[in-house]
């Protein structure tokens, strides 16, 4: 199971609908790879046909990788399964 970490494209930010994630998401979903995503901002249930998990534990556990936009200090503990784009943790 693929883990997204956050839609949004900058820190503090709560503008997702055309981050890049959502291109790589639709590509993995493709393949038949079960996607969830981990985004607390946002009420609905599931975005693109794949479905939110709002504890960040649980979301961990359940990611064997975790792609991120924007790494944080809260998925810093499972660096090991994070893959970004950002190789200098700047926005």
């Amino acid at each position: 199971m693929v883990g997204i970490y956050r839609l949004t494209m900058k820190t503090g930010s709560d503008i997702f609908r055309q981050s890049a994630i959502q291109g790589v998401m639709k590509r993995i979903k493709a393949r038949g790879i079960e996607v969830v995503v981990y985004e607390p901002v946002l009420k609905e249930d599931e975005f693109y046909r794949s479905r939110f998990i709002r504890d960040l534990d649980e979301f961990k556990k359940l990611s064997a990788i975790i792609m991120a936009n924007i790494p944080s200090d809260e998925i810093k503990d499972v660096k090991e399964k994070v893959y970004t784009r950002d190789l200098f943790s700047r926005d």
